[in-house]
């Protein structure tokens, strides 16, 4: 008898690996693109600078791509990210799939080794992560003022919902939820503790969410990455709307 007969519905049976499969696809190439990005040594189209390349740091002397220099504080910011370590536990090494007991036996050591020890360190990744993330507040402003003069352009639009979406996922973060006011017993008993908790309170509901800003963020960076290429390429134009 099938699962649709026992259950009594009609609906589609959809595969239990095609989560894993479509997580694994996703990152795998985010990753590939990420390193492909920064190897080409530039993502600047005026006035757009790719988020890649945010904020411009360059060493006189040293032949490095500017991305490399601030590419590993988001990565690690999402290598380390709680939602971001289920999804490739469950998706590259199926420890476990979807479920509280894991498929792996013997010799797990949790993150206590390396390269897992280094997710202890993620509330440091947020830090930097943040200010990374006021840079790219003020590359999005700056594309509405092209040339000095006020203008909306489809660009300026879509760096604005990156950045938006960048902010969702950084401030919605377990790690900031806690550092507002999840390490507090009592919030009538600290100073401002009124304000943490109202704090907490507006975090959380980002937090809820935050499977989703993480992949829509996830998404939008490269998609602003692949405007400023396509526009450099003379592919696409960027409409003025207003």
């Amino acid at each position: 008898m099938s699962d649709q007969a026992v259950h009594g519905s009609s609906a589609p049976v959809i595969p239990w690996w095609l989560q894993p499969a479509a997580t694994v696809t996703v990152l795998t190439a985010f990753g590939i693109y990420s390193i492909w990005v920064a190897l080409q040594g530039h993502g600047y189209v005026a006035p757009y600078l790719s988020p890649f390349y945010s904020p411009p740091v360059k060493l006189s002397g040293i032949p490095i791509s500017p991305a490399f220099w601030v590419l590993w504080a988001p990565l690690g910011f999402r290598a380390t990210c709680y939602y971001y370590r289920k999804a490739y536990y469950r998706s590259y090494f199926l420890d476990p799939v979807s479920c509280m007991v894991p498929e792996r036996r013997g010799g797990y050591t949790g993150e206590t080794r390396l390269p897992f020890i280094l997710s202890n360190f993620h509330r440091y990744f947020l830090y930097v992560a943040i200010i990374v993330l006021i840079f790219l507040w003020k590359d999005a402003i700056d594309t509405f003022f092209p040339n000095g003069g006020f203008a909306v352009h489809f660009g300026s639009l879509l760096f604005l919902a990156n950045v938006i979406l960048l902010s969702g996922y950084t401030f919605g973060c377990h790690a900031f939820r806690h550092l507002v006011g999840g390490n507090l017993d009592c919030f009538s008993c600290a100073r401002g503790g009124l304000l943490r908790a109202r704090l907490r309170s507006g975090v959380s509901r980002l937090t809820v969410y935050h499977a989703a800003w993480a992949w829509m963020s996830l998404f939008s960076v490269g998609l602003a990455d692949v405007f400023i290429r396509l526009l450099g390429a003379g592919l696409i134009t960027d409409p003025r709307l207003f």
